[in-house]
């Protein structure tokens, strides 16, 4: 999984992951995550659009983080996610928990 980060005033982070977030990948995601909801009212926005692939420590990584950032003041939205990960999430009941956006431009607008 590749995973960019690009900063956008003010204080939110848009983080770009590609390939597969999966139990091999997810701690780096993880790590980057940490990173950014440990500021004051952090605001992370993650396009998973390029994702191929999520199993169950990626959706654990991006909900721990919503948390953590929640708890700060902040939120973690997701954009553009694919069919089947929107259905995941909706399967899991997480869709009023974690926002889905249907593109990065929509979930800074927020």
């Amino acid at each position: 999984m590749q995973v960019s980060v690009a900063h956008h005033p003010p204080n939110t982070a848009v983080l770009v992951l590609r390939g597969s977030l999966d139990i091999d990948t997810a701690p780096a995601l993880k790590a980057n995550l940490n990173r950014l909801v440990e500021r004051p009212s952090p605001r992370v926005v993650v396009d998973v659009a390029g994702l191929d692939f999520c199993d169950s420590m990626g959706v654990g990584v991006l909900v721990t983080a919503h948390g953590r950032a929640t708890e700060r003041g902040g939120w973690v939205r997701l954009a553009a996610p694919s069919g089947f990960l929107r259905r995941l999430f909706d399967t899991l009941g997480l869709t009023d928990y974690l926002a889905l956006y249907p593109d990065v431009a929509a979930a800074l607008k927020e």
